[in-house]
């Protein structure tokens, strides 16, 4: 069997950005940007005020106290003609021009304005609290590179920029088939042998949280034809299809059966990782990717993030490097385990010391979904060691966007 690296290097050469798209500004949340923003002026495009105050001459500030005629007002949003004079000064506000003539802002604070005149303390900063024209960028900056995701910040920078659409990649359009005749809906009620369908809905939310909203889910019988009716249908609508269950060597196993009739190419089935042994990754004859992830939840979950996420994310148009992202970080407490093939154990993220490591959660089984909603992701153990010591760095793969 293969390494989680050695499958992932196999799914990233299958991968290339989705088509470009242009879509309107405050419709592109979330969506990877196929093309440079640039600056399309200097930022701030003229010196303006960074307070409320008084814009002066450095040279009358000279004189203690300082006594100046206040001989107009500039707003923020006016043109401010009007030149500061020896002698005068002109109030200003956050954010407006620098009228000519002025070099300086004199916060407000640090005055007292009466009938027109305007005197300034003796012990003021004579720092100027102006922003410089460009300082922020210059005209032609790249502000956002090429695939850049856009959150509210960025789309803040497209808007300033006067990009009221942009180009985009397209994002991917995802399924989710969840297999097993034991399935019963999320609101039923589900006898000892059967259970609810967990896997639809955290899926679903983990790829909402991810930037990737709007998949569905539903449940599939363990029938051959009706596992490959299903999967036929949701390769037309979809780009990537997830399966979870049906994966193994059971009797009851067929998606694997069902993607080989559907034509797809199987790259490969069976993986040195636990949980997450028997995960499936097929292309389709239209270039639709399907992963078989595993039917016990916690499996499920590690899988989709160690290769199904970073697909989906190289799809919307994210940089390669930047798909399927770890944090080394020490642990928090000593952990052991067996051996023999990598191992993704529950982790979750504690403060100490002024620093972030993880804690081990434990956990009973890759069915054990309890204790994976008390985890923020996993550390990703490789398979030559048995024992990790507290404080030593480890990879840690989380399971939700973190800052």
């Amino acid at each position: 069997m293969i390494t989680p690296d050695t499958a992932w290097g196999i799914v990233a050469e299958q991968l290339s950005p989705l088509e470009r798209v242009v879509l309107p500004l405050t419709q592109a949340m979330h969506c990877c940007l196929a093309e440079d923003i640039r600056a399309d002026r200097d930022l701030p495009p003229a010196d303006r005020s960074a307070m409320d105050g008084y814009a002066v001459r450095r040279a009358d500030l000279q004189q203690s106290p300082c006594v100046l005629c206040v001989t107009g007002e500039v707003a923020a949003g006016s043109p401010c003609r009007q030149r500061v004079k020896p002698g005068c000064c002109l109030r200003v506000f956050t954010g407006a021009n620098i009228p000519p003539g002025a070099d300086t802002v004199v916060m407000v604070e640090q005055t007292k304005e009466c009938d027109g005149v305007v005197t300034i303390r003796s012990d003021v900063n004579s720092a100027s609290n102006i922003l410089r024209r460009g300082e922020d960028a210059r005209k032609g900056t790249v502000l956002l590179p090429r695939g850049s995701r856009l959150g509210a910040a960025a789309i803040g920078v497209c808007a300033s920029v006067g990009k009221s659409s942009v180009k985009v990649h397209r994002q991917p359009r995802v399924a989710i088939l969840c297999t097993g005749s034991e399935l019963r809906p999320i609101h039923g009620r589900a006898g000892l042998h059967e259970i609810r369908n967990s896997n639809g809905p955290a899926l679903s939310v983990a790829l909402a949280e991810w930037g990737f909203p709007g998949a569905r889910f539903q449940s599939v019988a363990d029938q051959r034809g009706v596992l490959l009716a299903a999967l036929r249908r949701a390769l037309t609508s979809s780009d990537v299809v997830l399966f979870t269950g049906g994966i193994s060597a059971g009797s009851y196993d067929f998606v694997r059966s069902a993607v080989e009739t559907a034509g797809a190419t199987i790259h490969f089935h069976g993986l040195a990782m636990k949980p997450g042994k028997p995960v499936l990754y097929a292309t389709a004859p239209s270039g639709q990717h399907v992963f078989g992830l595993p039917g016990n939840p916690l499996a499920a979950l590690t899988a989709f993030h160690e290769f199904a996420l970073p697909a989906l994310r190289r799809l919307a148009g994210h940089p390669l490097e930047a798909c399927r992202p770890s944090w080394s970080l020490p642990l928090a407490a000593d952990v052991e385990s067996r051996g023999g093939r990598v191992r993704c154990e529950l982790a979750r993220l504690v403060s100490g010391d002024g620093r972030l490591a993880v804690r081990p959660v434990p956990s009973h089984s890759s069915a054990d979904l309890a204790s994976a909603g008390c985890a923020d992701g996993v550390i990703v153990l490789p398979p030559i060691r048995k024992r990790f010591t507290v404080g030593e760095p480890v990879k840690f793969r989380p399971w939700r966007p973190l800052p």
